[in-house]
């Protein structure tokens, strides 16, 4: 009896303790002039419940702030904004004290000058040397010729075989990404490269804790591995002193045709940039629009009419063109699609550079400001039957240039790299579904947060069509 009353008395006093330990760390953070909402922990916040619970903790916390609220979330103090009015405002004002406010694991895998972590002249000057390498022209006379070889090798001998679509996809993104940079070692460097760039993917999606076996520390080495692969890269091309038509070859070049004029580890960070940003978006997308076309016959079949009237007018050898990407109008819309009902991105997160006022709070300087866009892809008054997928609602333009059309961001930091990856996916498609026909094998689940994935992978058998 009295070991139980012991028992029960420790019980008690931790429950007091944590408690009063919530309580202290809600009133630190109860200012005048701050939005509603709960901090949850010291340090940790409220992360468990975000990442376990995501949408829903968004939803409940929603029910009972309204759609600006104040929580604890990737580690520091933030500000939820789940208003669409508002989230376009904070997008299209990065000149009013509001900048990039990605996690710390994410600016120190990818580096002090890639394009999430500067803003103001310097923002300006790498995304002018980014969109120069992905212009329209570039994708039109360099890029898609690229894209069309290495994907129509790449998609070569799937025939009665069973394979994971999730690991394919993957793959296919950064090699083809890889062969747009440096097309001629990209074969070379490919091997050591993939698996190194695979374990930074990981580092970037995780707390920032430096000890051994953490994906962070991962992450952090595979940094300094990717580092000497791509500097050995840049030292031999300057040793041959060979011209090279690729986006390397572009970045270093030396004479007055660059405006954009970058040092090596600016060169560096760059690389690692585009391969990251296609990476996810045109892997996740790829292996979605698989599924998800799997899922809905009438869907695929009205895709697969488009890519074989494509193909009825061309040889069997002859590439994808330009003119044959931009006739794609129904392949964009699956690409739309997938992205929307998927969510391949949830948000993107700001920081203040000042004290500031937002919707009639106060939010402190150094305060992230997530803006979180998942639910406006759900809005029933913006896409009727939100839930079914339906290519079709994309095919009147009018959807893709309204103002909550934020699937690729918005304001200045909307993604450079739209075009160059809706081609990757047209193209990939475009070789898939009239190559092949699949069919589904394992029944594997899916996870939409915090990232959209198969856990176990996405096993499809694949036939000749």
């Amino acid at each position: 009896m009295g070991v139980l009353m012991v028992i029960v008395g420790v019980f008690v006093m931790v429950l007091c303790m944590c408690t009063a330990v919530l309580r202290w760390n809600e009133m630190r953070y109860r200012k005048k002039g701050l939005p509603p909402g709960t901090m949850g922990w010291p340090v940790f916040g409220e992360t468990t419940e975000f990442l376990k619970q995501g949408p829903n903790f968004m939803k409940n916390q929603r029910a009972r702030y309204g759609s600006f609220f104040k929580s604890h979330i990737l580690g520091c103090p933030t500000v939820v904004s789940m208003d669409p009015e508002l989230n376009r405002y904070i997008l299209m004002n990065e000149a009013k004290g509001l900048v990039p406010g990605y996690p710390q694991s994410m600016l120190d895998i990818l580096g002090k000058c890639n394009i999430a972590a500067v803003h103001g002249s310097t923002h300006k000057q790498m995304r002018g040397a980014l969109l120069a390498l992905i212009s329209p022209t570039m994708i039109r006379q360099q890029l898609l010729p690229k894209i069309d070889e290495f994907m129509r090798a790449f998609l070569s001998n799937w025939d009665n075989q069973v394979i994971n679509i999730q690991d394919k996809t993957k793959e296919m993104a950064f090699l083809s990404s890889l062969k747009q940079i440096a097309s001629a070692e990209s074969s070379s460097v490919a091997q050591q490269f993939m698996p190194e760039f695979f374990k930074l993917v990981l580092g970037t999606l995780s707390l920032p804790i430096d000890l051994p076996g953490t994906n962070y520390r991962r992450g952090f080495q595979a940094r300094q591995n990717i580092l000497k692969i791509l500097g050995q890269l840049i030292e031999k091309r300057r040793d041959s002193e060979e011209s090279h038509k690729d986006m390397l070859g572009y970045l270093m070049r030396n004479d007055d045709s660059n405006r954009h004029k970058l040092s090596d580890d600016e060169i560096i960070d760059q690389i690692i940039t585009i391969l990251y940003s296609g990476y996810e978006t045109v892997s996740t997308t790829s292996m979605m629009a698989v599924k998800y076309l799997h899922d809905h016959p009438t869907v695929l079949e009205e895709l697969r009419k488009e890519h074989m009237g494509i193909r009825e007018r061309k040889r069997a050898d002859e590439p994808i063109e330009w003119n044959d990407l931009k006739s794609m109008r129904f392949t964009r819309a699956v690409i739309f699609e997938t992205s929307r009902l998927a969510t391949i991105v949830n948000g993107v997160l700001r920081k203040t550079t000042q004290e500031m006022e937002l919707n009639g709070y106060v939010i402190p300087k150094g305060w992230r400001i997530y803006v979180y866009t998942r639910e406006i892809n759900y809005d029933p008054f913006l896409y009727p039957d939100p839930l079914a997928f339906n290519p079709w609602r994309w095919m009147d333009k009018g959807l893709e240039s309204q103002n909550y059309f934020l699937i690729f961001g918005g304001g200045t930091r909307q993604c450079p790299g739209k075009e160059l990856g809706i081609a990757e996916i047209s193209t990939f498609l475009h070789y898939f579904v009239t190559r092949y026909r699949w069919e589904e094998v394992g029944g594997e689940k899916l996870m939409k947060f915090p990232r959209v994935e198969a856990p176990n992978g996405l096993h499809i058998r694949v036939s000749s069509y």
